[in-house]
């Protein structure tokens, strides 16, 4: 069965005591506020592997804002190691934005690198302009790039941004709730995107054109037919569960949709 992994940018509302008012910057901000300081990222990171640990999950996804190339010192990401380690958990990829410049994806890679996984689902401003030197970069550290659907309407769009694939360095991380809020059919772009396809983002989101994501089977887009669609064809990658309320702590949310999840796999 694929690997289930919990994506840490579920908690983005967290430190605001899932009172998140002014959008994911507000989130992303208070987030690394808190997590940066070395004196207590021990007990922080600790306490936010605990919590994913205790819904049965052995694997993340890794938000950068909860360990940020811009400000991990060799410290925080020694401590990170030893603690992935202690919870069990794996890292299955980084997620989230990996820069303007050369220089941040790079260190981007190196943090992939040092905590053990060689996918980045996201996306960096260096593409398309800067693509030679964006696949030079991949190459080097044998670090794979999918890139996260957000404003692309349909699967060509994506398609046309990954190009020629790269020899499979540049890839799609499909976002199924992104998806959702485009009004396109999720289950359809995994087929299409199939020969690309490096991470499955599986969200639901409650209305077409907004993007409230909520617990799976609540919202408009079609998760189980999404779930068949990457038995179809043959995907054996980490399935990864997204759901980040703005207003309330999405933990019981994502306790059942990991339960109706393994169902499918099962089935």
């Amino acid at each position: 069965m694929n690997t289930i992994s919990f994506v840490t940018a579920n908690y983005v509302a967290q430190q605001l005591n899932y009172h998140m008012t002014e959008g994911w910057n507000q989130g992303d901000t208070a987030t690394m506020e808190y997590y940066r300081p070395i004196e207590t990222f021990h007990e922080r990171f600790d306490a936010l592997l605990g919590n994913i640990q205790a819904l049965g999950f052995d694997a993340i996804d890794l938000w950068l804002a909860h360990l940020h190339p811009s400000w991990s010192t060799p410290e925080h990401i020694t401590t990170a190691q030893t603690l992935l380690n202690q919870h069990g958990l794996q890292v299955k990829s980084l997620a989230g934005w990996f820069g303007s410049t050369v220089e941040e994806l790079e260190a981007s890679c190196k943090l992939a690198v040092a905590l053990n996984t060689s996918i980045l689902a996201g996306t960096s401003a260096l593409l398309p302009q800067h693509r030679e030197r964006v696949i030079e970069i991949l190459q080097h550290y044998n670090v794979k790039l999918g890139i996260e659907n957000h404003p692309e309407k349909n699967a060509k769009e994506v398609l046309d941004k990954i190009g020629d694939g790269a020899n499979g360095y540049i890839g799609a991380a499909v976002d199924t709730g992104w998806f959702g809020t485009q009004g396109y059919d999720a289950a359809q772009a995994i087929i299409e995107l199939k020969d690309h396809l490096l991470a499955i983002h599986l969200k639901d989101v409650l209305a077409v054109g907004a993007h409230d994501t909520c617990r799976y089977g609540k919202g408009v887009v079609p998760i189980e037919q999404c779930v068949q669609a990457l038995k179809q064809i043959g995907y054996t990658g980490t399935i990864t569960i997204e759901h980040e309320p703005e207003l309330y702590d999405p933990t019981e949310d994502i306790r059942e949709s990991y339960a109706m999840l393994r169902g499918w796999l099962q089935t």
